[in-house]
Formats: C-alpha cells, structure tokens, sequence
C-alpha cells in the first residue's frame, strides 16, 4: 500500500501539489490523469525519491521495489534479449557468482535460488515480452544500437516489465507503441500481479487495464473506483451534486441575509437577527471544482468536393529502391468521404502507404490516379520539429496571411486552440499537446480534400483528443488515420485497412475483432515458445507431469482408487526425500573434489528433487483430507 498525506510541492514558487493526500492499495491498477502540466510527472518522481516535497510524507512499505521505463533508451551492442535479461539484477548477479563460487554449500544454493526464481524460463519470458511489443525473434537477437530511439524505448519498457518490480510506475508507455502493441500492453498490465500506477492519455488503456482512477486537478489527489469511464460519470454527477448544493446554500445565505437587514434594528426581532448572523459566520461556503475547459478543434473543410474516387490504385507497387517494393498488389480506392484507419504492427508499411498516398513517394509499378487539383494535408510526429523555434504562433500564422489585419491572423491562430497568450509565446517554449495544434492548424490551413494523420495524439491529453475526434467529425474531407488509440480509431473511422504480408487491403471485422486477432497470435507464439522448451526440459519435470496426470486420472474414481493412490504418493515422497539425501551426500563429497561442474549438476537435481516434493505432499494431503 503507497500512502500519500498532506503532501506539498513547489517549482519555482508555482504550487504544483497542496496538501494533496491519497492511498493506492497493494496489487491494485490505478490510472493517473490530469491536464498536461498539471504536475503528473513530478508526483512520479516524488515516489521515486528524485525530488523531496517541501511537505507532507509518502509512504512505502520497506523493501518494496519500485520500477520505471528509463529516461534514456539502451543504445549499446547489447542485444536486445540480453539487454531485458540483465534487468532481473537478481538473476545476472547469481548468474555471475555461479561461476566463480567454489563453496559446494553457496553453489547448492545459488542454484535452489535460481530455481526458485524460474530462472530456466527468463529468456522465454523476455522473449516473450519482447515479441509482445513488436521484436520478432530475428530483431530480438540484434544489437540496441541499430534500432531508433523509439524502438529503443520498447526495449527499454520490455526490461522494466521483464523485472517485475513491486510498484510499476508508467509514464505514457503507449506513446512509443503502435496500436498492436498497445493492445498486447493492455492484456499485460491487467495481468500484472503487483501494483500498477499509469499517467496515460489512451482511454482504452485506462478503461481495460485500470480498476481506479487518481485525478490531479486543483493541486489536489481524488481516488476514484472502476475504470475510467466510471470515473468521468461519477465526476460529472459529483460536480453536479456540488452545484444543486451550492445553489441551495446561495438561496439559504440570500433568504437570511435578507432578515437580517430587515430586522436587524427592530428591538423586538434583534435576538432572530444575531442568530441569523452567527449562523452566517459559522456556515461553510461550498466550493464547485470549476471543470477546466479545452479549446476546441477544428479543420476548414475544402469548399467543393473532389470527384470520387480522389485515388484510384491498380495493381500499384511502392518502396524505397528499384526493384524492392515494400508494398505491391495494391488495388485500392479512396473516396471524397472516406474515413478509413489503416491497422498493422510498425514496419508493415503503413508510413510507406501513406507517403504514397501524399505524393511524397511515386509508384514503382502499376498505375495511381488522382482527382485533379486534390489537396493533400499530413501531420506525422516529426513534423513538429520543422516549427521554427524562435517563431511564435502568431509568426507562424501570419506568413501564411501576408496583408491581412492583426486581428484576423489572430482569430486564424484562436480558431487552432492556442489562447491569446499562447499566440505570442515562441514555439520552442509551446508544450507537445500546443506544438501538435499549431502543425494541425497549419496543414490545415488551405482546407485540404484529403488529410492524413499519422500519430497524432501522442502529445494530446483525453479531453484535447475527445476535440480531434469531433473535429474529425466536422470535416467534410476525407480521412485515412495511423493511430495506436484505439478509442480515436473507433470514433472516427468507418472502414479498417490492415497492411500486412507486403500489401494493403480491407479489413472485414471490427477493433475487437482485431484484438482477439493480435491476441491469438501472441497466444500461438507463447505456445511454441512453450512446446520448444519443454522439450529441452530435464527428465524431473517430465515425470512430474505424467505424476500430476496420473492423479487427476485417479480422482474421482471412489476411495478405493484415491487410498491406492495415496499409498503410491507416500511411497513416491519417500523416495524423494532418500534422492535429496543422496544428493547432499554427493554434495560434500563434489566439495571435497572441488568438482565444480558437478556440484551445479547436482544442485540443480536437488532444487527439482524438492519442487517435485512439495507437489506431490500437496496432492497427498488434498487426497487424505478427502478420506479424512
């Protein structure tokens, strides 16, 4: 349990928290939101112990182990799956003793520990992790260095998953992550089995993988139960509740207010007004939590629709050099309203897709027809840094309206939500969530027939994405949309294109659908992650499986069969623990030989000796229990 008391803490004299107070319970999964700024971070760090409050405590129960993905991703020759290995410190520390223990003693209990901690499995659970955030097998055996920084930052969120600390602490993980690997984090952190604490923006995240909410708002911490469309309704109806009551109160307040200036210089009503005017002093005004507003979205839509279909493909092929066509068979066709999402993991080729559709990349083959004078806006993540930084919005703006007044730039620059303040503020010192506005307000600007979105949402928080969505909606254009939210996919788009296996084509299902799809892929490679290492398996676990087969085959066939059976596990443990006694006989005399290699092979044989006996003892006592 993480208990938060009276805690205060200021940046540069601007109160971020105030007395702000709130409890997470062990094992629980608990969304953190808030506005952008609103200090979401810094209480992350505050837990971490990377910044002391100026008051109030935060209590941990000792020992507890706390993990976050790395600020700086891995970019060493490491592989990948060595890389999410060494974050299990206990592992790689025993590991390392391993080899240069010589004491038969330390070395039997190096590798009971290392049992104990499924340490045979780690590298199909990292692989695992790896695969589930888009590393197949091939790329899992590759150096960090090779991949970019946002891969870079999978790996670096594999590995803290991979070491499973106590508290899970995650800030945003989705923002790196296609929608296939946000929906395989989603599964994951739901299964998780300790405590979870998310600052996300993606609804879908918070309302399948959380069972509490703690909102930051008005430098307060408010906890929440249920998920996070349980906690919009319950704060509406709260903030509702507040504003009856407040109206009740002003009436109350205005009624006796009003009695006492009438009868206040009336000897005979004097005593009634005194009481009314201490009942005054002693009533406690009600405050309302004012709901911060979000500028609104919009996009100009083009003035006349282009003839459909606006791009027509046949048989067309893209890619990057002659002759290695990244997508091919492509025989597609987009329409002047046309609101289409294009699913598939990143390094399928929905970039690729989408600089073919923007002009940005010529076919290598086949034909592509567009309407004539078809205008094409596309807003991808690294158009952000072609902002000028010294340039405010206002500048931005206002090469694009030379001649016009001050005050029409300036609506131009309102109607792209940036406020009066904002306008004028340089574009290096704009947050993400205003950086990503203006670059839509600009792509925008001449009303495009087509406009394509690749990411868009990365810097946005909920409420600014609930105005994309509208925005959307209010375009009269057509739109093909690259998003990992999946709540964004599900509120704008009308037909899904999967690119996969070199090309693109419709998609006939629905976003479930396509969940259990990537689901059921990940369950099919945990399978044959699984078959392969059972059959390199020790001989132990084999016979311990056929044991566990054999009892289940036996229950339920009458006392008979369950006191053999229990006969056959007494003699079965007996056997066990004569094997262990052997095993440590052997284990002095390896010490005395300094047989190294052998004293592993034993200590190994004995840390399953003793997993195979505790199995069975509980078998043996479920069963005698039964025949009392």
């Amino acid at each position: 349990m993480i208990a938060i008391n009276d805690l205060t803490f200021r940046i540069q004299g601007r109160p971020l928290l105030e007395q702000a107070g709130v409890t997470v319970d062990a094992v629980h999964k608990v969304g953190l939101v808030g506005r952008n700024g609103s200090g979401k971070t810094t209480l992350f760090k505050l837990i971490t112990g990377e910044l002391q409050p100026e008051s109030g405590t935060i209590r941990i129960p000792k020992g507890l182990r706390i993990g976050g993905v790395a600020q700086e991703a891995p970019g060493t020759q490491d592989s990948l799956i060595d890389t999410v290995l060494r974050a299990d410190t206990e592992r790689a520390r025993l590991l390392a003793e391993a080899e240069t223990a010589s004491d038969a003693g330390r070395i039997a209990e190096i590798h009971m520990r290392l049992a104990d901690i499924d340490a045979h499995s780690a590298e199909a659970r990292a692989g695992a992790i790896l695969h589930g955030l888009g590393f197949d097998a091939e790329a899992q055996q590759r150096a960090c260095a090779d991949f970019s920084g946002g891969w870079r930052m999978r790996v670096a969120l594999a590995a803290v998953l991979f070491s499973e600390p106590d508290l899970l602490l995650l800030d945003e993980p989705t923002n790196y992550l296609d929608l296939e690997g946000s929906l395989w984090l989603e599964t994951y952190i739901a299964r998780y089995p300790h405590t979870v604490i998310i600052i996300s923006h993606d609804r879908d995240l918070l309302n399948k993988a959380c069972n509490g909410i703690v909102h930051l708002e008005h430098k307060k911490l408010t906890l929440y139960r249920g998920n996070y469309d349980r906690f919009e309704r319950t704060r509406a109806e709260r903030l509702a509740l507040q504003a009856k009551m407040k109206e009740k109160q002003d009436a109350r307040r205005k009624h006796m207010e009003a009695f006492v200036n009438r009868f206040r210089a009336k000897a005979s009503k004097a005593r009634q007004a005194q009481s009314r005017i201490k009942a005054l002093e002693k009533m406690q005004e009600i405050s309302i939590a004012v709901d911060e507003s979000v500028a609104p979205l919009s996009f100009p839509s083009p003035k006349k629709e282009a003839a459909s279909p606006i791009i027509n493909m046949r048989g067309a092929s893209v890619g990057y050099e002659p002759g290695k066509a990244i997508l091919s068979r492509l025989n597609l066709r987009i329409d002047a309203d046309d609101r289409i999402a294009l699913l598939g993991a990143n390094g399928n080729g929905k970039s690729t897709f989408a600089k073919l559709i923007s002009k940005r990349l010529e076919i290598q083959s086949g034909e592509m027809t567009r309407a004539d004078r078809l205008r094409i806006a596309m807003f991808a993540q690294h158009q952000i840094d072609d902002l000028i930084p010294e340039q405010s919005a206002y500048d931005h703006v206002r090469r694009l309206m030379p001649g016009e007044a001050e005050g029409k730039v300036r609506g131009r620059v309102a109607r792209m939500g940036l406020s009066s303040e904002k306008m004028d503020t340089k574009a290096r010192d704009l947050s993400g969530g205003e950086k990503a506005r203006l670059l839509l307000g600009l792509i925008t600007f001449d009303a495009p027939h087509l406009l394509i979105l690749d990411e868009p949402t990365n810097h946005l928080d909920i409420d600014s994405r609930e105005q994309l969505v509208m925005a959307l909606n209010a375009y009269e254009g057509a739109v093909i949309l690259i998003s990992h939210d999946r709540h964004l996919v599900e509120a704008s788009a009308e037909r899904l294109w999967l690119v996969n296996k070199g090309t693109v084509g419709p998609y006939d299902g629905d976003m479930e659908d396509y969940k259990r799809l990537i689901l059921k892929g990940e369950e099919a490679e945990a399978k044959s992650r699984k078959a392969k290492e059972e059959a390199i398996a020790p001989a132990p676990k084999a016979e311990k499986r056929q044991e566990s087969a054999a009892l289940r085959q036996h229950r339920g066939k009458g006392q008979d069969a369950a006191r053999k059976r229990v006969k056959q596990l007494e003699a079965i443990m007996a056997k066990a623990q004569e094997a262990i006694g052997r095993i440590d006989k052997m284990l002095a005399t390896a010490a005395t030989n300094r047989e190294l290699e052998k004293i592993r092979q034993l200590a190994t044989k004995k840390a399953e000796a003793e997993r195979r006996l505790v199995e069975v003892e509980e078998e043996w006592l479920e069963l005698s229990a039964e025949l009392g």
